[in-house]
């Protein structure tokens, strides 16, 4: 971590998920043995980076399976993409009524110069113009401008472009520009998550991300817009929020957490100006979202007490905030506005979620559904909103899971079997050797080996059936999607028991938190009338195997939509509208979140969901006909 290199690591180093094996070439360390690492392995000098002690100069190699490939995040998926996905357009269309009026915008000025008889200061008859030119009064000015403005003012020649963002006691003026500038009026948007950040550029006076001119902009961008994305490189302190909460309380863990995300959105701030070839003195304003602990992670405030009873945040409304206090690299005026906040696991990444797919705007009934690192979920319409919050991630992300990873390049991402010679097909990210199986891969497994009978509903594997790709292995009956002569990693790639357990707990906690939010108001499933799956992990998303082994509701296809990343697109809304930041204010207000940790229903439901699909057969008349049919056909 010092020399800045990355090695995957899900438990944060306490030495638990084995993740950050390594490869001792040359010098000398002390490690011991660990039962993550086989006795072949430990003699071919494979080690637990996080128990290894330098003794002299090393040569080191990071296996493929401990490394990032920050490429995949430019892969849009390969797997075919379903009706639930919405278009762009259809994306936009989810909010009504708001119009392009955003919160920072520019105005060109003429003044008249001063005379002997019109001496009145530069600040008085900049503001007068303001004023008689646009109609706007009570405007407030930043300090920084009036150190700087007399000077631009007279090498203007009295005509510059003024920026001045609507704040709740008024307009304010923070920066003075030369000439007419009114056209070049940016800004930024990110979304910190706590895996991947992801930012975006985008005009304000044209409303929508900014397009890279011919040249600048690579291959592997998304649709060639100014979209940049990488991981979060806190990720090398431990995967979960949890872990990096616990990192922050040692001494100068916070500070060096602050820098670490800062230093990622730098980054990508640098990629997007280097992509659009705008220059960063126009970027005007600056919209962040992320939970509640990244959030206060990003601000540099000691996040200890959102994981310690009775679980409360800092703050819900943090003011906006000079971007160049936090060491982000943009221009001294440019303040950064942070989405508000709802409890210590529901944050401003899920108000800008419900905000731009407009479930604030509508009658309908719908469930909202954020799974990411974190299973964030919202009930509602515009009459009320309701949240809970369960960890989800660990599995989705690869922790827990032997051979589990992010969903980057080769990563098994589709996975089927043959009903009669249970042997699988399987499909990688980038469509190369498999590496690992990422999320959507875990999904497609389980739900084939269920659906063709090599595991029972219990989620373990039957030992009456003659499939030659179950075997015991040293984590107890595993099967083997892939063989080690067919792998990057020259080792079998299976699904263990172990990890079936794993990802049966992550899909029944989601399930759960779902049906105690239903409960706590007095609804079911059958009341919905729209689900929305926001997040990446989305896209890769098969729902018929996610309906298959319990994750989702046994509903309709045509009741499903995933909007993509709502974090981002609410940001985006935001940054366009002065009407839509006032409605991100009033979401976080008017939703009422419930401590799922403190629900006595929680853990019943939770016992219930913990079998495939589930042990109220009833709650899936689907799958369960599914089952039948299949079952017939191979009689």
């Amino acid at each position: 971590m010092e020399a800045g290199i990355h090695i995957n690591a899900s438990c944060g180093g306490s030495g638990t998920c084995g993740k950050c094996k390594i490869k001792i070439v040359g010098g000398s360390a002390d490690s011991p043995m660990h039962d993550r690492l086989s006795p072949a392995e430990y003699e071919e000098g494979f080690r637990l980076a996080c128990l290894t002690s330098i003794r002299g100069n090393l040569d080191v190699e990071i296996p493929l399976e401990s490394q990032v490939d920050k490429s995949a995040l430019s892969l849009k998926g390969d797997r075919e993409q379903g009706s639930y996905l919405l278009s762009p357009k259809d994306i936009y269309q989810l909010v009504q009524g708001w119009d392009v009026d955003p919160t920072v915008f520019k105005r060109y000025v003429e003044l008249d110069p001063p005379t002997i008889a019109d001496n009145v200061s530069d600040l008085t008859r900049l503001i007068s113009a303001i004023n008689r030119q646009h109609g706007m009064n009570g405007i407030s000015t930043d300090f920084r401008v009036i150190r700087k403005f007399s000077r631009i003012l007279r090498e203007a020649d009295w005509k510059v472009t003024v920026t001045l963002v609507l704040t709740k006691k008024g307009y304010k003026l923070i920066n003075v520009e030369a000439g007419d500038n009114r056209q070049q009026n940016y800004s930024i948007v990110i979304d910190i998550g706590t895996t991947t950040i992801f930012g975006q550029l985008l005009n304000l006076n044209e409303c929508k991300v900014v397009a890279c001119p011919d040249g600048l902009c690579d291959g592997a961008k998304l649709f060639a817009l100014a979209e940049a994305s990488d991981y979060n490189a806190q990720i090398s302190f431990g995967e979960d929020v949890i872990t990096r909460i616990v990192y922050a309380q040692k001494p100068g863990g916070l500070k060096k957490m602050q820098e670490t995300v800062v230093g990622t959105i730098n980054g990508i701030i640098d990629e997007l100006l280097k992509m659009s070839g705008i220059k960063r003195s126009l970027i005007s304003h600056m919209v962040v979202a992320g939970n509640t602990t990244m959030t206060q992670l990003f601000l540099g405030i000691d996040p200890k007490y959102i994981r310690e009873a009775p679980y409360v945040p800092t703050a819900h409304f943090i003011p906006p905030v000079r971007a160049v206090h936090l060491g982000i690299h943009i221009g001294e005026h440019v303040h950064v506005y942070t989405f508000p906040m709802v409890a210590s696991y529901v944050g401003g990444d899920i108000v800008a979620g419900v905000l731009g797919s407009g479930i604030f705007q509508r009658e309908s009934l719908t469930l909202y559904m954020d799974i990411g690192t974190n299973g964030e979920i919202v009930l509602g319409n515009k009459d009320w909103l309701a949240s809970v919050s369960c960890s989800a991630g660990p599995a989705f992300e690869g922790a827990g899971i032997k051979f589990g990873m992010r969903a980057t390049r080769g990563a098994i991402e589709e996975v089927s079997i043959n009903p009669r010679t249970y042997e699988p097909m399987i499909l990688t990210i980038g469509r190369v050797k498999p590496i690992g199986i990422c999320g959507s891969g875990l999904i497609d497994a389980v739900a084939e080996l269920m659906e063709t009978g090599i595991i029972d509903q219990n989620g373990k594997f039957r030992l009456d059936i003659a499939a030659d790709r179950v075997s015991k292995g040293t984590d107890g009956y595993e099967y083997i999607l892939a063989r080690k002569e067919e792998t990057q990693i020259k080792d079998d790639i299976a699904l263990t028991e172990i990890d079936i357990s794993n990802l049966i707990r992550t899909k029944a906690a989601i399930y759960a938190g779902c049906k105690v939010l239903l409960d706590s108001v007095g609804l079911s499933f059958r009341d919905l009338e729209q689900v929305i799956i926001a997040g990446g992990f989305g896209r890769h998303l098969d729902l018929e195997k996610a309906i298959f082994i319990g994750l989702l509701p046994d509903l309709e296809i045509g009741k499903f939509i995933f909007v993509g990343n709502g974090s981002l697109l609410g940001a985006r809304l935001l940054s366009f509208s002065q009407a839509l930041l006032k409605e991100a204010e009033r979401i976080s207000l008017m939703m009422t979140n419930l401590e799922l940790s403190n629900h006595a229903g929680f853990m019943n439901e939770f016992m219930a969901a913990m079998f495939l699909p589930h042990t109220d057969t009833g709650a899936f008349p689907g799958v369960q006909e599914r089952l039948r049919l299949k079952r017939g056909s191979l009689l």
